[in-house]
């Protein structure tokens, strides 16, 4: 089996795990269980009804609203946990669970699949994702707050598509009475959807370079993380098969670890003379009496 199928496996049994409680989505209630103090790696909205674990962005904002009217000790919790969690996750793999484990990259890889014309995304739309980031997630939620002091989840209220697929459909489905004040949010939320689905399906991973904050996150430590890709030089033709084939038009050969990388290694596949391989490597250490 190659990688790109073992990806479709591995995501697939991802999206059915982070999501197994199909209870709380037929009765339209979020799960609130044990697992809920979890955070995963991955844009998989903890408001779904059917997510067992914590989106880390949420987490974090949900401590961030209320940082000026006291924080809440277990929003304090669970922002430290999802914060060290992410360090961990990116320190050990990088953005690996962007390629293998996030359900909302199957969901772009699926209809990345739909017979129509590509196109390439425009690189100053990449460029925009670290002020997004910033503005959405950290700097909006903490200083614009309302009469009690409390702030807006900015990125999950107007932003991330993952979020109204997630939670807002489902729910809305199910009980329709709950979004009663809400019809012109839930309209401009449904249009966001509609837009990122259709851009999924024209070019590849459009979320994952635009706007994604978990994968703009985990690739700050593809550079330094122990899970590396590497090329033999001396064997690549330079042919650029790499590139044609990766999700994020990589030159693999002059830069494996680049932090745009989602580490599917579909690379590994395509290329002709097998010069790209990946691992789990600690830098070696020199032996003082040998100098090597």
């Amino acid at each position: 089996m190659n990688f790109k199928n073992k990806r479709i496996l591995f995501q697939s049994l991802a999206a059915l795990g982070l999501n197994i409680d199909l209870i709380s989505l037929v009765r339209g209630r979020i799960n609130e269980g044990i697992t809920k103090n979890v955070c995963v790696p991955a844009m998989n909205c903890s408001s779904c009804p059917a997510a067992i674990a914590t989106c880390p962005i949420g987490a974090v904002q949900n401590a961030l609203i209320s940082v000026r009217s006291g924080l809440n000790q277990a929003s304090r919790n669970l922002a430290i946990m999802a914060i060290f969690s992410m360090i961990f996750v990116g320190q050990a793999v990088g953005r690996l669970p962007c390629g293998w484990f996030c359900p909302f990259g199957l969901l772009q890889d699926v209809l990345y699949k739909v017979p129509v014309r590509k196109f390439k995304i425009p690189d100053f739309l990449t460029a925009l994702r670290l002020p997004v980031f910033a503005l959405t997630v950290f700097l909006l939620p903490a200083l614009l707050v309302d009469s009690y002091g409390n702030g807006a989840l900015w990125f999950c209220k107007w932003f991330c598509p993952a979020g109204t697929l997630e939670s807002w459909v489902p729910q809305f489905i199910v009980n329709p009475d709950l979004f009663s004040g809400m019809m012109n949010r839930l309209a401009l939320k449904i249009f966001i959807l509609i837009l990122f689905l259709a851009w999924m399906s024209v070019s590849r991973r459009p979320f994952c370079k635009v706007l994604c904050p978990i994968g703009l996150s985990l690739g700050f430590f593809n550079k330094r993380s122990i899970f590396r890709v590497k090329v033999d030089t001396n064997r690549c033709l330079k042919c650029n098969a790499c590139q044609r084939n990766c999700p994020a038009s990589i030159r693999v050969y002059e830069n494996p670890n680049s932090s745009s990388c989602f580490r599917c290694l579909e690379c590994e596949d395509v290329c002709p003379v097998s010069c790209v391989s990946h691992g789990f490597k600690l830098e070696a250490r020199k032996n003082p009496s040998t100098g090597t």
